[in-house]
């Protein structure tokens, strides 16, 4: 919504809004926010507004958060009598400089360069989640709410009518879904969203899976992103569509024989450089157990048509080209991982080199099959050196570190998994 502060002020006195919600991304991918009321405002667009920021960052105690006008919405799933707002915040330091580890800055910093040189990129994602049954005391369980398959209606599908509301809340807050249905496992469902600017795509993404869980719980059920939640059951992806243009022509193409050099490049530094970024893309060790499962990659590959390899080239009527990426899962932070796979494609065109394109139509090298061996690859990586703010590398390799060390005192990794991740994610 692009309005002015004129136009926000008198948004809020005619709609009795009381509570203006200013949320930000923390280094995990998880929306935070802070409540101020609607006198304060003024000065946060002045001003900003302070918040403690060492339980994320202990090397930035704290920062200033400054509302962007152009993320207002309404959260639908409030009373309409006292209302509340959300905008989008970027982080500064008290200075008023930008927090240098500050993702959705360094993104659109990036996105903004790359523009200068012709370049334009939109993003459309499709995110999966399973819906579960609540206990008698309101707790999530692991049991799915159906036990309903692939684009099953009801009965079968008894996840309809959660997906519909959450998807007429996702409307209502400006979002742009476009369609929804019933996935493989049992209670497993999909959102897709339309191509959206990639800082736009970035920050739906972040609250997508806040409206998912918000509105799930006021159905009575609990949803669930992580990334393979039932060992039996297929996992959840983070399907990610890539848009790339060069001075407003497109770099792919809905035929192999016609795609690009430039989109062939492309396509080609993302393969080079996907086992050093994995780490970034599926931060959790429960992310592993979903490669090659179902229609999970297990390959660092490239197909016009396999819908189980990493990257394929998408042909669909009446859209613009793309291809689609398919090894991300929801647990990681949108802001990192769409700029290490741009980065990543863009570095394959500047340097020339479309060779992986045809060599990773083979199944020639695997995913890192493990948290452990993403970390040890990520941290070798000049390229993430040179693409990730030192200190969003020190923080992601802490929290990768953690769980590793935490993994020790479990007796099974399905054991350490549910109660480290279940029901966080």
């Amino acid at each position: 919504m692009n309005s002015s502060p004129k136009e926000i002020f008198r948004l809020i006195e005619e709609n009795d809004i009381k509570f203006i919600r200013l949320t930000f991304c923390d280094i995990f991918g998880n929306l935070k926010n802070i409540a101020i009321m609607p006198t304060e405002l003024d000065r946060a667009f002045s001003y900003g507004i302070p918040v403690d920021y060492s339980e994320f960052d202990e090397s930035s105690p704290e920062l200033v958060l400054f509302p962007d006008i152009s993320t207002l919405s309404v959260l639908p799933w409030r009373p309409k009598s006292g209302r509340v707002i959300r905008f989008f915040c970027s982080l500064r330091n008290n200075d008023g400089t930008p927090y240098a580890s500050g993702m959705r800055t360094h993104l659109t910093e990036y996105i903004n360069k790359l523009r200068q040189n012709g370049y334009s990129c939109e993003i459309s994602t499709r995110c999966e989640f399973y819906l579960f049954n609540l206990d008698e005391n309101g707790r999530p369980t692991k049991i799915p709410h159906d036990r309903g398959g692939y684009l099953d209606v009801a009965p079968l599908d008894k996840c309809e009518n959660t997906r519909r509301e959450i998807c007429l809340a996702l409307e209502e807050m400006g979002f742009n879904p476009k369609s929804s249905c019933h996935k493989h496992g049992s209670g497993q469902n999909e959102i897709a969203f339309r191509a959206n600017k990639t800082v736009d795509a970035a920050d739906d993404m972040v609250h997508y899976k806040s409206i998912v869980k918000s509105v799930a719980e006021q159905c009575g059920l609990f949803a669930s992103f992580m990334p393979r939640p039932l060992e039996n059951e297929h996992g959840s992806a983070l399907t990610l569509s890539f848009i790339v243009e060069k001075n407003g022509e497109h770099i792919f193409d809905t035929s192999p024989d016609n795609i690009t050099e430039e989109g062939k490049c492309f396509i080609s530094g993302i393969l080079r450089r996907m086992g050093e970024i994995t780490v970034f893309l599926n931060p959790t060790v429960n992310s592993y157990s979903r490669f090659g499962v179902g229609y999970a990659p297990k390959y660092i590959n490239f197909s016009t048509d396999d819908r189980t390899s990493l990257i394929r080239l998408c042909s669909y009527n009446g859209l613009s080209p793309r291809i689609e990426f398919r090894s991300a899962d929801a647990a990681c932070n949108p802001y990192i991982a769409f700029k290490l796979l741009i980065a990543a494609g863009i570095e394959g065109i500047k340097n020339g080199d479309s060779s992986l394109y045809y060599k990773g139509m083979d199944n020639s090298q695997e995913l890192p099959d493990s948290l452990e061996k993403a970390l040890s690859l990520a941290r070798d990586s000049q390229f993430v050196r040179d693409n990730l703010p030192e200190n969003v590398r020190k923080l992601t390799f802490r929290h990768v570190c953690s769980q590793l060390e935490a993994l020790k005192e479990y007796d099974s990794t399905e054991q350490f998994c549910d109660e480290y991740y279940f029901p966080y994610i």
